[in-house]
C-alpha cells in the first residue's frame, strides 16, 4: 500500500514537560476521509528517540536469548513488573540501529553477536507516542550465555534467560511474554527461520 498523501497541518505546539522525554500538546487539523479538513483538535504526544531491539539465535541449537527486568510502566500488569523482553535500547545520535544491538547486546547479556539481520521497523505506540522500533534478529552462540548484567550506573538488574525457540513462542501464547517488540520478535524468528537459515548457509 502506497504512502497516504492525506493532508494535515499542526497549528501550534505546546512543550509540556522536558525531561527522559519529552511531552507536548500539539494543536492540528487533517484532512477527512469524506474530505474537507477536521476542526482543530488537541492531542499529548511523548516525544522519544528512535529505539532498537534484537533477539540473538542460536541456530544450531535452535536457542534464543530473552532478558528479564523491571519495568516500572508494567506495575498493574497481571504477571508483575519483572518483564521477559529483547535486548533493546535508544539509538545515540550518529549511531546505527546494528551498532547499538551490538552495544547493548554486550551491556544487557555480556553477549557477542554474529550476523545481524534487519526485520521490520514499526511505531510501539503511535496514539500517545512517536517512537519509531527498529527490531533485528541476530545469529549468536549461546553455549555460554547466561547470568545478571546491565550497568549499575543506569540501575539496570538484567537477568539473561536462554531456551528453546518453541519454549519462548509458548510463553508468548501463554502470557509469559507480554510486550509488542519480544512479541513481534519471536513471531517474524519463526516465520522467517527457512530462509534466515538459508542466507545464513546453516545446514
Amino acid at each position: 500500500m502506497a504512502a497516504t498523501t492525506r493532508r494535515f497541518e499542526v497549528l501550534r505546539r505546546d512543550r509540556l514537560y522536558e525531561g527522559f522525554f519529552r511531552a507536548e500538546r500539539v494543536h492540528l487539523q487533517h484532512e477527512l476521509f469524506h474530505g474537507g479538513m477536521s476542526p482543530p483538535i488537541t492531542r499529548e504526544v511523548m516525544i522519544k528517540p528512535p529505539a532498537a531491539g534484537v533477539l540473538p539465535y542460536d541456530p544450531q541449537r535452535d536457542e534464543v536469548l530473552l532478558i528479564e527486568q523491571f519495568r516500572v510502566g508494567a506495575l498493574q500488569a497481571a504477571r508483575g513488573p519483572w518483564l521477559l523482553e529483547i535486548i533493546a535500547g535508544y539509538i545515540e545520535a550518529g549511531e546505527s540501529g546494528e551498532d547499538m544491538v551490538r552495544r547493548e547486546a554486550q551491556e544487557e547479556a555480556g553477549q557477542s553477536l554474529l550476523r545481524v539481520e534487519h526485520a521490520i521497523d514499526f511505531l510501539l505506540s503511535p496514539a500517545s507516542c512517536d517512537e519509531v522500533f527498529s527490531l533485528y534478529v541476530a545469529q549468536a552462540d549461546l553455549t555460554q550465555a547466561g547470568g545478571v548484567h546491565g550497568l549499575a550506573s543506569e540501575g539496570e538488574d538484567i537477568q539473561v534467560h536462554v531456551m528453546r525457540l518453541e519454549q519462548a513462542w509458548q510463553a508468548a501464547l501463554h502470557g509469559r511474554v507480554n510486550n509488542a517488540p519480544a512479541l513481534l520478535a519471536l513471531q517474524w524468528l519463526r516465520s522467517e527461520k527457512p530462509r534466515l537459515l538459508k542466507r545464513w548457509q546453516v545446514p
